[in-house]
């Protein structure tokens, strides 16, 4: 057990060391007057550091600051460059195509060639682009709720899907409530949003069996909350029970993306009726999937039919615009291919054992999590099996402190609940830096 004394020791020790490592990064926030907060937006302040750090460039698996320090990066733009950055078959491709124009409002040759490679990879026959996974995740609700005829979706608590209000509702004991973060939002959401916990197979049966939800929104494992594992059974539970009700499964697979090529449906099933995936897909570059059953575009396709023609509510202009089209096309031809995760899993492997071997070595009853590439230490003894025991055994005091740490020592994790990813370009030596740094942290911890 560490003390809160000794928890805020540590932090207060590595402020001032950030402070003094970092003047440039100071200096920026205080000149950048004409951003609200001193960034271009708002989240950005999230990192537990004194002020973000300032990024000059990145490259690999590697960020360099404004002020000379460079960083193993273990949180790759919390998974929007899990791939590494700027691949160079990227590179060059937006290099090209930023010569022949970003933005049509048409279709290019290059799509074809693209649907067929997400068709082939995630194994379901029929795509659409957006500019955001929280776009899709909006599309996919839109869509499920007009062919199914039913206004409710079910979701889980403690999950996140972007910006997306109908996902912003959580269970307070055991009572549905409105997310208290989420701003300015005066209709109850609680009317179209269903919410249980993950893993509790009873309580999906008794809302599925109503018939009145649409579809399920879910990550096949929680990613947001920390991560929590899916139980024995339940995501084929979860597809039985879909199939039983004619509620639509809905996997949002903008993290587990890193479970294995194809995902985590391809990888461990059940496959979903549609699947969202984003932030990776084009290697940073704005732009997101969403793909579907034939059944269910033959559904969508005749829902269109019934419409009035007009503005449906899905999508914006830019959407499937050039620029996303080629980026996508170039990281699932050349850069997200099975060698990679070969690599991944490997390296992701290596960075479990380093940990629990230092967690066991500090006589911690901490454990460490792993959803394929994604790895994340969680300060409890025990894996969380919902979003509510996740909740309650964080440590954000202890979280912060600890990436303050890492960070001060070159090592740049997600600033969300310590988060780690590994790309196919992270080096075993990146790896044991980490592992050292973890090591050396638990011990500062303890003095």
């Amino acid at each position: 057990m560490i003390s809160s004394g000794s928890i805020a020791h540590m932090a207060n020790r590595e402020a001032e060391r950030f402070r003094a490592a970092n003047p440039r990064a100071l200096a920026h926030h205080a000149a950048a007057t004409g951003w609200f907060q001193s960034v271009p937006f708002h989240w950005m302040k999230d990192w537990p550091s004194p002020v973000p750090i300032i990024a000059a460039s990145a490259k690999d698996a590697a960020l360099t600051s404004i002020d000379g320090q460079t960083y193993d990066d273990f949180c790759l733009g919390d998974t929007a460059s899990l791939f590494g950055h700027s691949p160079l078959p990227l590179a060059a491709a937006l290099a090209k195509q930023a010569s022949e124009g970003l933005s049509y409002m048409l279709p290019t040759e290059r799509g074809a060639a693209l649907s067929a490679r997400l068709a082939a990879m995630f194994g379901l026959p029929l795509w659409q682009v957006t500019t955001t996974a929280s776009e899709a995740n909006r599309a996919v609700i839109r869509w499920c709720r007009g062919i199914s005829r039913r206004a409710k979706i079910l979701t889980f608590n403690g999950a996140y899907h972007g910006a997306v209000d109908d996902a912003f509702v959580d269970l307070k004991n055991g009572q549905p409530v409105m997310r208290t973060s989420l701003v300015g939002q005066v209709h109850d959401l609680r009317d179209t949003t269903t919410v249980i916990e993950f893993n509790d197979e009873g309580a999906l049966a008794d809302a599925l069996r109503g018939g009145d939800i649409a579809c399920i929104l879910a990550e096949p494992v929680m990613t947001n909350v920390g991560m929590v594992r899916d139980g024995p059974g339940f995501l084929q539970t979860l597809r039985t029970l879909c199939d039983e009700t004619g509620t639509l499964l809905v996997f949002d697979e903008t993290h587990t993306i890193s479970s294995g090529y194809g995902g985590h449906g391809i990888t461990h099933g059940p496959k979903p009726d549609l699947i969202v995936v984003g932030k990776s897909i084009g290697g940073g570059v704005p732009c997101a999937v969403y793909g579907f059953s034939s059944e269910v575009a033959a559904r969508m396709a005749a829902r269109n039919q019934s419409r009035p023609a007009g503005h449906s509510g899905i999508g914006t202009t830019l959407s499937a615009n050039a620029l996303a089209i080629t980026a996508m096309d170039a990281m699932l031809s050349e850069v997200i291919t099975r060698p990679a995760y070969d690599h991944m899993l490997r390296g992701a492997a290596r960075l479990v054992a380093g940990l629990e071997a230092q967690i066991a070595n500090a006589n911690l009853d901490w454990h460490v999590t792993q959803v394929g590439a994604r790895v994340e230490f969680l300060t409890c003894p025990t894996p969380p099996r919902n979003g509510g025991e996740a909740k309650a055994a964080m440590q954000p005091e202890l979280e912060a402190a600890i990436h303050l740490f890492l960070a001060n020592r070159g090592i740049l994790l997600a600033p969300f609940h310590n988060m780690m990813l590994v790309s196919p370009v992270t080096g075993d030596d990146q790896i044991d830096r980490l592992v050292e740094g973890f090591a050396d942290c638990t011990k500062a911890l303890k003095e």
